[in-house]
């Protein structure tokens, strides 16, 4: 009887990261918090139409895991509404740091950080509360 229970409170979740993006991890993460919580194709379109850069990988990264969801779905054989979907996860994490050094004067080296970032999001569908709607 618990494996039936267990098997029932599976939730369908898909996830897609972005690794070694060359954006700064302080940019992404004002984007990522933008969309967070809010449902998928929604935040596609938030995305497409927001003039910071990090928008962009944020947004590819949302729409693979999207399809990440839809082929599961495909795989399992279960029906799955792509408005159903909402960003239950999104994060970002600082990946390696870049550096480079610049010229400065009276023969001095500026040191220039370069920052990439990993972009996670995770997208699962909505769960209906009591079953009402």
């Amino acid at each position: 009887m618990a494996a039936t229970t267990e098997k029932d409170t599976q939730v369908l979740e898909a996830r897609a990261q972005a690794r070694h993006v060359r954006v700064t991890p302080m940019k992404a993460r004002r984007i990522v918090d933008l969309v967070r919580g809010k449902q998928a194709t929604e935040a596609v379109a938030v995305l497409q139409f927001a003039p910071q850069s990090a928008a962009e990988p944020v947004r590819k990264v949302l729409q693979s895991a999207m399809a990440n969801a839809r082929n599961l779905a495909d795989r399992d054989g279960v029906a799955l509404d792509e408005r159903e979907l909402v960003i239950t996860k999104a994060f970002v994490d600082e990946g390696p740091t870049m550096k480079r050094f610049r010229p400065r004067a009276q023969g001095r080296a500026g040191r220039i950080n370069k920052r990439t970032s990993h972009i996670t999001v995770v997208v699962a569908p909505r769960e209906s509360k009591g079953g009402t709607r």
